[in-house]
């Protein structure tokens, strides 16, 4: 197993990145916005599957090749990111099944295979997040000891940070709903989401 001494290091480390505003936690945020926290659960699970993938490939060695073949990652990025952007632009003009509607203010539930989808892609498509995961998670192992529980521990435990850090971001975007809600600014919610989930399309596309 990992010396504790390692995991003092790690576990702070990998909290404040993973606190960090990002792809992932900004999607979270729009989530729980627009869906609510219960049902945004439906993307982090998928989101923490991609995580969780990318840090086994990582450790194994994988995310190597792919990072040298960046080809790969073109194709599922476009698209992701694409199928986001549009989303966000649907969510800015207060229309589609994401958007909060204008009349009633209630919640348009998406499906959940959408929302875990929407969160492994997110997640899958980052190559910052492999290449984070290759820089961060060889220095914590000890190639004199099995790697098997080195790297089970260790992305148990970011997969646990993540989840909360995902949970805060959802949480957030839940109050923020509640306080423009309240005052009636259901349109500038729907656009503040729709730019933000924009934003997330384009920085996967283009990242």
């Amino acid at each position: 197993m990992i010396q504790l001494s390692l995991l003092s290091i790690f576990i702070p480390t990998f909290l404040f990145v993973s606190l960090t505003p990002g792809m992932c936690m900004t999607l979270s945020m729009v989530l729980g916005m627009t869906q609510g926290v219960k049902r945004t659960l439906w993307m982090m699970a998928g989101e923490l599957m991609g995580v969780g993938l990318v840090a086994v490939a990582s450790g194994a060695g994988v995310a190597t090749l792919m990072l040298r073949q960046p080809q790969l990652f073109a194709i599922f990025k476009w698209v992701g990111g694409a199928y986001l952007f549009y989303l966000g632009v649907m969510m800015w003009r207060s229309r589609g099944r994401m958007a909060i509607p204008l009349e009633n203010f209630e919640l348009k539930p998406v499906s959940r295979g959408q929302l875990a989808l929407q969160g492994f892609v997110t997640a899958v498509a980052n190559p910052k997040g492999w290449a984070f995961f290759v820089a961060l998670l060889p220095p914590f192992l000890d190639a004199s000891r099995p790697l098997a529980g080195q790297l089970s521990l260790l992305i148990g435990i970011i997969l646990v940070i993540e989840f909360l850090s995902l949970l805060i971001y959802a949480a957030g975007g839940r109050g923020l709903r509640r306080l423009l809600g309240e005052s009636g600014n259901v349109r500038l919610l729907n656009r503040i989401a729709g730019t933000l989930m924009a934003g997330v399309g384009l920085w996967l596309a283009l990242g």
